[in-house]
């Protein structure tokens, strides 16, 4: 009796389908890195931009109120113009007036002589306070493009314009100021390009804060 077998064959995918399978899985791995890197640049550009506006609310938070008490226990409103203009500004404060026998104008304590200024270092910009009495340099914000500083005899309306603002009145010298506008501005560039996964536009926030000088001539005579 004689047995009779079945061939049995197998077969695989052919060189054309290989390589057809291959190309549709290269695509997809390509679209899946595209969508995962846009998606890294979102996150990234959002994290720079939460830091960013959280060092200029912090600074111009300390700037706004150190500066409220300028010309505190002085007979001026504590500003030097010879050390304040349109990117910085010094003043001082005798925050320790009442605190022992007597009045003094002494300006000689840490924190009663402060000037702020913006620093241009090799790749950004950052906003230090210098504490004169003391030498002693600190950083607030280094995430910032700029800061602009106006004075006005009294309180003023103004607009935001530009990472700077603007008023009909007319500006007084530093040291005649009642009113100061401090303005700060965050820029952040523009990631990838229109239509790309990832993309974002340039964007910019600009924060003001406006101090009313308390011991400015037109103050005193405001108590009156």
């Amino acid at each position: 009796m004689q047995l009779k077998t079945k061939n049995s064959s197998t077969t695989g995918f052919s060189l054309v389908e290989l390589i057809i399978a291959m190309t549709i899985t290269l695509v997809a791995l390509m679209i899946a890195t595209s969508l995962l890197a846009g998606g890294f640049n979102t996150r990234n550009r959002e994290n720079q931009r939460s830091d960013a506006l959280a060092d200029a609310q912090r600074s111009i938070n300390i700037m706004t109120r150190e500066l409220a008490n300028s010309g505190f226990g002085l007979k001026t409103n504590g500003i030097v113009t010879a050390d304040s203009g349109l990117n910085a500004i010094r003043f001082r404060a005798n925050l320790n007036a009442f605190s022992g026998p007597g009045f003094n104008d002494r300006t000689s304590d840490p924190d009663e002589d402060v000037r702020y200024f913006i620093y241009s270092g090799s790749s950004t910009q950052v906003i230090a306070k210098h504490d004169v009495n003391t030498e002693t340099v600190t950083t607030l914000a280094n995430r910032i493009d700029s800061l602009k500083i106006r004075y006005y005899g009294a309180k003023v309306d103004y607009q935001t314009n530009t990472c700077d603002i603007t008023s009909d009145a007319v500006e007084v010298t530093p040291s005649a100021a009642g009113y100061v506008v401090l303005s700060i501005c965050v820029q952040l560039p523009q990631v990838s390009t229109p239509g790309a996964s990832g993309y974002q536009p340039a964007s910019v926030v600009q924060l003001t804060s406006d101090v009313n000088i308390r011991n400015s001539s037109q103050a005193k005579l405001n108590e009156y």
